[in-house]
């Protein structure tokens, strides 16, 4: 059984991946990491343990002592918090993912999985179906620095045969963990004040398209790339994506629940990320090289967060 090491595992997506793992692989062999005091679904199921990924010493000493194969490397600092503090998300992401691939190459475990994110790709980039393999020159801070890790990645895959993935996430929506300080949070605080307010405020603007995710499908793939067979994988890092749609496409979805819910929009500086950014993506790498298909569209994943989030904040609608 392999032993898995996850960092940022208190983060919107590690939060719920530390839960699927440890279904799967067990409980002991999920190690779940970060720098906070983990909330208490980290803990009662596994083991959490504090992490600081730009402390090489206690990062191996980590791997080492928990017998380590294959590290998730989910710690990062995220597209609007790293144009408000570039050099946190340089130190964190640069570094940290560096430290990572060392410790993975000196310690010679079977994998790193570092997700990617579609802030990699720029303006200069084809916004509508995005290939997999297409110029990268992003204008973000967080942009930069996965276009660094991704090719840093493939070169340590080269040039010391280490089993290296990477996953381009788009917008990832949630009905249990709060986004992170993301270009695309309005996608999961909009039904949070569907449900509440019955209104919402966007930051960006309501035609602004972007590719996105639900979560049971962002923990789907996140596995069936960790689990693929290395032979067939012709390339390490992968577009993925599940749907596209812009703020109204979403809001007029909630109202055919919600019909009276308002939506106006204020687009601040995430606006501008947001237009550097693919409008939707094309997939067919991962769907031919791993079998990845989403389960979630537009219309299933909105009746599944209004039902969720309805019974988590205990309101009717």
């Amino acid at each position: 059984m392999k032993r898995i090491l996850v960092t940022g595992a208190y983060g919107q997506i590690g939060t719920e991946l530390i839960g699927v793992l440890r279904k799967k692989y067990g409980g002991e062999n999920v190690i779940a990491t970060g720098r906070k005091k983990p909330p208490e679904i980290l803990t009662k199921d596994g083991p959490y343990y504090r992490l600081d990924i730009l402390d090489e010493n206690q990062l191996h000493t980590m791997l080492v002592d928990h017998d380590i194969d294959i590290i998730i490397h989910n710690a990062s600092v995220l597209s609007a918090t790293g144009e408000r503090n570039p050099q946190l998300a340089y130190r964190t992401n640069v570094e940290g993912s560096y430290n990572i691939l060392e410790a993975v190459r000196i310690l010679n475990l079977d994998q790193a999985l570092i997700p990617s994110s579609i802030a990699a790709f720029g303006p200069s980039t084809p916004q509508d179906n995005t290939p997999n393999d297409v110029i990268m020159r992003p204008t973000t801070m967080y942009g930069v620095t996965k276009v660094f890790v991704e090719l840093l990645g493939e070169y340590y895959t080269k040039r010391y045969d280490l089993d290296f993935r990477s996953l381009r996430y788009p917008g990832v929506i949630s009905s249990e963990a709060l986004p992170g300080g993301g270009t695309t949070d309005y996608a999961v605080e909009i039904f949070y004040e569907a449900l509440k307010n019955k209104k919402y405020t966007s930051f960006l603007a309501k035609d602004a398209m972007l590719p996105m995710m639900y979560m049971p499908d962002c923990l789907k793939c996140t596995v069936d790339l960790m689990e693929a067979d290395a032979s067939k994988l012709v390339h390490r890092s992968y577009n993925i994506t599940a749907m596209s749609f812009t703020p109204e496409d979403i809001a007029n979805e909630i109202k055919k629940h919600i019909p009276e819910f308002e939506i106006d929009y204020e687009p601040d500086f995430r606006q501008e990320i947001a237009e550097t950014w693919p409008r939707s993506i094309d997939d067919s790498v991962a769907r031919e090289e791993w079998g990845w298909t989403p389960d979630y569209d537009l219309t299933s994943m909105t009746k599944d967060m209004l039902e969720k989030l309805s019974k988590k904040l205990g309101v009717k609608y």
